[in-house]
C-alpha cells in the first residue's frame, strides 16, 4: 500500500529495485514501523512504570509520595525542552543518526537508575532519561511522516502508537503489578533490558542509513521562522499543550489516591491506569472505520467530549475498576485528539518535519508537565471533585475548538 508493489515488476526490475534499496538504506513503511515501534515501546515503558511504583518508591527512599510523584515532571520536562533543540538538529544530520545516540544515551540512564541511593540521584538520572527520549519518539514521526503518504499516513502512525500504547500499557500495569514481587530496582532492571534490544534493533536496522549533511544555525533558524509563520501549525501546537494539560495532570496522583481511600496499592493503580492504554488499542482497531464513516472533525469533537466524561466519572474517588473503565474511554478520547493532531502535524512543513513535529512534541509535554503542578495545586486547594471537572471542561473545549479549526481547508501560503 505504501511502495510500488513489486509482483507487477518484471524480474529484472525486481532485482534492480531491491538491490537499489539496499544500497540506500531504504526500507519498506512496514520494517520501519517495526524497528521503530521496538524503541518506541522500550521507552514508552521505562517512562509510565514509575507513576504505579511512587509509593513504593516513596518508602523505600524515605521520601514523601508527592515528592516522588514529580518524577514525572523531571522526566517530561527535558523531553519537552531537548525538542527545539533536536529538530533541527535531526533535519540536519539525519533522523537515524539522532535516535541511536538517544537511544545509547537513554540505555545508560536506566542502567544507573537500578543503582540509584537516594530521591536527588533518581531525579536526576530521570531528567537524563527525560532528554534521552526526546530524540526517539518525535523524531520515529517524522521518519514515518518522510516515507508514507499523507492519505495513509494517519493509519500508519496509529500501527506505530500501538506499540507505544502497549508500552504504556505494560508500564502502567505490569510494572506496578512486578514491583511488588521485585521492587522498583527490580522493575528498572527491566527496562534496562528492553532498552538494550531496542538500541541494537536501531543501530542494525538503519546500519544503511544515508549519512546526513551539516548543522547549519541560521538555517534552522530560518525553518523554525516558516514553521511558526503558519497559523495552522500555532493551532496544532496549542491544542497539544491544553491537551496534555487537561488529561495527563491526574496520571502520578492515582496511586496516592487510591492508597489514601483504601481502594488498592501499586497493583491497582497500574490496572486503573493500564486502561488508558487499553482504550488506545481500542483507538487503533477503530481509526479505519473512524476515517471512513466519521471522518476528522466528528473524531475530534467526540475525542474530547470522551476525554470530558472520564475525568468527571473519576472526580467522584470510585474504586479501581471503575476508574480503569473510566481511564480505558480517556484513552480512547485522547487518542482520536491526539492521533490526528500529529498526521496533521506532520504536513505544516514537509521541507522542516522534524523541526515540526519536535515544536509539537516540546508543547505536548510543556502541558504534560504542568498538569502534574497544576493537578497537585488543585487536589490540595479544591479537591479531586472540582479539579477533574475543570479539566473535563477544558478538553472538551479543546476538541470542539479543534473540530471547528482544522474543519476549514489549508490556505496556500506564499514562499
Amino acid at each position: 500500500m505504501f511502495e510500488p508493489p513489486l509482483v507487477l515488476l518484471p524480474a529484472r526490475a525486481k532485482e534492480h529495485l531491491a538491490s537499489h534499496r539496499d544500497h540506500q538504506g531504504v526500507m519498506s513503511p512496514r520494517n520501519l514501523i517495526l524497528i521503530l515501534g521496538t524503541s518506541g515501546f522500550a521507552g514508552t515503558f521505562s517512562s509510565r512504570a514509575v507513576e504505579p511504583m511512587v509509593g513504593i518508591i516513596a518508602r523505600d527512599l524515605h521520601t514523601s509520595p508527592q515528592t516522588i510523584a514529580l518524577l514525572s515532571a523531571a522526566f517530561t520536562l527535558p523531553y519537552a525542552f531537548i525538542q527545539p533543540i533536536l529538530g533541527p538538529i535531526g533535519d540536519a544530520l539525519g533522523k537515524e543518526r539522532v535516535m541511536k545516540v538517544a537511544l545509547t544515551l537513554l540505555f545508560l540512564a536506566l542502567t544507573c537508575s537500578i543503582f540509584a541511593p537516594d530521591a536527588q540521584t533518581l531525579f536526576g538520572l530521570r531528567i537524563l532519561a527525560g532528554a534521552a527520549a526526546g530524540g526517539a519518539v518525535p523524531v520515529s514521526l517524522a521518519l514515518i511522516g518522510d516515507r508514507v503518504e499523507m492519505a495513509q499516513r494517519q493509519v500508519a502512525l496509529s500501527r506505530y502508537l500501538v506499540a507505544i500504547i502497549i508500552g504504556q500499557l505494560a508500564g502502567s500495569s505490569f510494572a506496578g503489578l512486578l514491583a511488588e514481587f521485585v521492587g522498583w530496582r527490580g522493575v528498572f532492571v527491566l527496562s534496562t533490558g528492553m532498552m538494550a534490544v531496542a538500541l541494537i534493533c536501531t543501530v542494525v536496522g538503519f546500519r544503511g542509513a544515508a549519512p546526513g549533511g551539516k548543522f547549519d544555525l541560521r538555517a534552522a533558524g530560518r525553518r523554525y521562522g516558516d514553521i511558526l509563520s503558519n497559523p495552522r501549525a500555532l493551532a496544532l501546537f496549542g491544542f497539544v499543550f491544553v491537551e496534555a494539560i487537561a488529561i495527563f495532570g491526574i496520571f502520578p496522583y492515582i496511586a496516592p489516591l487510591l492508597e489514601e481511600r483504601g481502594g488498592g496499592g501499586a497493583a491497582q493503580a497500574g490496572f486503573a491506569i493500564g486502561g488508558f492504554a487499553i482504550g488506545g488499542l481500542v483507538y487503533s482497531v477503530l481509526v479505519s472505520w473512524m476515517l471512513r464513516r466519521l471522518g476528522i472533525v466528528r473524531i475530534l469533537a467526540a475525542g474530547g467530549l470522551f476525554a470530558a466524561a472520564a475525568l468527571i466519572v473519576m472526580g467522584f474517588g470510585s474504586d479501581w475498576k471503575v476508574d480503569a473503565l473510566a481511564m480505558l474511554l480517556m484513552g480512547l478520547g485522547f487518542y482520536m485528539l491526539h492521533n490526528t493532531f500529529q498526521a496533521q502535524v506532520t504536513e505544516v512543513a514537509p521541507h522542516a518535519r522534524a523541526s515540526a513535529v519536535a515544536l509539537h512534541a516540546f508543547s505536548f509535554f510543556c502541558g504534560q508537565a504542568l498538569g502534574v503542578v497544576i493537578m497537585g495545586v488543585g487536589l490540595r486547594s479544591v479537591g479531586l471533585t472540582a479539579s477533574t471537572m475543570v479539566a473535563a471542561l477544558v478538553i472538551a473545549s479543546v476538541g470542539l475548538t479543534a473540530a471547528f479549526v482544522l474543519s476549514r481547508p489549508v490556505q496556500p501560503r506564499a514562499r
